[in-house]
């Protein structure tokens, strides 16, 4: 419903100072609590076990698939439903109000899909848990004067501030979770709220873990005339492969949530498919470039380190294949990391063998910002995010144009299925 001014920006700004700060030291509690358990406990003595006994690849990652199956399948009430796309259904559907008596079912089964090797990473029970302390705070502050119409600004307050505490990006945050309900739009009425969240949440984190760039080029220079155009060519090429990668995903969700059986059995069967995309992967480039898991330091691998342009080429189809088979199936996180390590690793192979660029970082950062912008259809946080999470800020205008190009091109393809077009839109998203 489209809301006049009035009521979009008639707000308490003392209510808010008292709001948003206990939402963003919770969130990023919350967060640094999730980072630990799968960035410093679990994903490392994984992911040494895997490269140290391919074997292993294929039964691990069945195994933590079946367990996240399991607890979503007994302990939610609705198996299908988590990570981002519950809160953009809560945001549109429910007046931000999520079930949270599923809430540590559904983080214990994003822990159990991201840290044993599930193809996604920490972004996706980041927003989750956030937008939970969103929506519990509301039912705990309501002696403050909250309206019911606050419920969802606290939802994609705590959202914001669980996107700025996992990439320790605040400005990512805001922009995200602002672009994160609309293929056209903004949900501007959080803009305030966001922001303070997302730097409380960003310090909060910080205080425990550091607050470095969580990712970092070995170097950032300027950009030629010619590197704009290559960009926007780069945009171009990636905005119609994140597309046609988006179509398959949303029609092979569709298909598995439709089709009959136990949700366990499906997410076990997932986990099988993305452990053999890891194992021959592996068998065909044997190293510690591996497409499963969280995959930060996959990210290190391709930004500082050389790879053949064949073998960054293959990693990318791996990765997506391995995305597919883990969230298609149901795994418990979102994409946003596949997105952006697809768009890296191909924007690296176009700079080496099309472009013979001797800045192939500038490259990586317009293909990260050009993949997550056609295929989350947010094309600022994209960009906003390159330069906070990898300190690229010299590539900002290369990669705007080829995010531009890339978010053109690609139509209303989406990853999420519950994104409406824009503010006023009152039905679903629009199938791909």
């Amino acid at each position: 419903m489209q809301r006049d001014l009035e009521d979009v920006y008639a707000r308490d700004l003392r209510k808010w100072l008292i709001i948003a700060p206990a939402i963003g030291v919770v969130t990023g509690a919350t967060v640094t609590a999730i980072a630990v358990v799968i960035l410093r406990i679990l994903w490392p003595v994984v992911l040494r076990y895997y490269l140290d006994h391919h074997w292993a690849i294929v039964p691990g990652l069945t195994l933590g698939c079946l367990a996240a199956g399991l607890a979503m399948q007994f302990f939610t009430r609705d198996p299908n439903e988590h990570s981002t796309e519950e809160v953009i259904r809560s945001y549109h559907e429910h007046e931000g109000r999520l079930d949270l008596r599923s809430f540590f079912p559904k983080i214990v089964a994003a822990v159990a899909t991201v840290g044993l090797g599930g193809s996604a990473a920490l972004e996706g029970p980041s927003i989750y848990g956030g937008g939970g302390v969103g929506s519990w705070l509301w039912t705990r502050l309501r002696r403050l004067g909250l309206r019911e119409s606050d419920r969802r600004i606290m939802l994609i307050c705590g959202a914001a501030a669980g996107m700025s505490a996992v990439f320790r990006a605040p400005l990512t945050g805001i922009v995200f979770a602002l672009e994160m309900p609309y293929r056209d739009d903004l949900a501007h009425e959080a803009l305030v709220p966001s922001l303070i969240a997302s730097v409380v949440a960003f310090v909060t984190l910080g205080f425990f873990l550091g607050a470095a760039p969580l990712f970092d080029f070995s170097g950032a220079g300027s950009y030629t005339r010619a590197d704009v155009y290559w960009s926007a060519l780069l945009g171009l090429i990636l905005g119609l492969a994140a597309m046609a990668f988006v179509m398959v995903f949303r029609r092979a969700r569709s298909w598995c949530v439709r089709c009959g059986g136990p949700h366990w059995i499906k997410l076990g069967a997932g986990g099988l498919l993305t452990g053999v995309c890891g194992l021959i992967f592996l068998q065909i480039y044997p190293g510690k470039l591996i497409p499963l898991g969280p995959n930060y330091e996959a990210v290190g691998e391709i930004l500082n380190q050389h790879h053949g342009s064949a073998q960054l080429v293959t990693f990318a189809v791996f990765k997506l294949a391995a995305t597919l088979c883990t969230l298609a199936a149901g795994g418990v996180s979102a994409m946003f990391v596949p997105l952006f390590l697809t768009g890296g690793s191909l924007g690296t192979a176009f700079a080496q063998s099309i472009v013979h660029s001797a800045s192939p970082g500038l490259y990586a950062a317009v293909g990260m910002s050009s993949f997550l912008a056609a295929g989350y259809k947010t094309p600022l946080a994209a960009v906003v995010f390159v330069a906070e999470a990898t300190g690229g800020h010299a590539y900002i205008v290369p990669a705007l144009i080829g995010a531009a190009v890339a978010y053109a091109v690609s139509g209303d393809a989406s990853a999420s299925a519950d994104q409406r077009l824009h503010d006023g839109e009152r039905t679903g998203a629009v199938a791909s």
